[in-house]
């Protein structure tokens, strides 16, 4: 089954309902019906004192790639939100790295969505956190 929003549509579809993301420089490299992969070029404002990437930054790519893919499958669900979001930081984000979140789908039902992420500094095959996110979807007919 094909995407129902490709890249450029969900790009544009975050920043019309999240104009505050739209400063970050999120690119989507790859999207299709069970995964997606995002990069997210790092600069000063995602580090924490010492050069590290931010947890929260880690947190909000999977988060953020995690509503992608779901609107990717069903279209423009504004109101789809996050019921549990599980990370493991596995090592250091380093400062001058792009970012590069690849997620997948396990489960997308009628009321739930269950995605997990890898994250990884470009460059390295090794993840720099790992997560696992579960998302509400509101009924059909709803606000949307």
């Amino acid at each position: 089954m094909p995407v129902m929003m490709d890249g450029p549509q969900l790009l544009k579809f975050l920043e019309e309902a999240f104009p505050q993301a739209g400063h970050l420089r999120l690119a989507i490299e790859h999207l299709d019906e069970h995964s997606i992969r995002l990069r997210l070029p790092i600069d000063e404002r995602h580090l924490r004192p010492g050069g590290t990437v931010s947890g929260p930054t880690l947190m909000w790519l999977a988060d953020c790639g995690t509503y992608l893919l779901i609107m990717a499958q069903l279209g423009p669900v504004a109101l789809a939100v996050t019921t549990n979001l599980n990370m493991n930081f596995l090592r250091r984000g380093e400062a001058g790295r792009d970012l590069i979140a690849q997620g997948r789908l396990l489960k997308l039902g009628a009321r739930l969505a269950v995605t997990e992420f890898s994250i990884l500094s470009d460059g390295s095959a090794d993840p720099i956190a790992h997560a696992t996110l579960t998302y509400s979807i509101p009924p059909r007919g709803g606000m949307g």
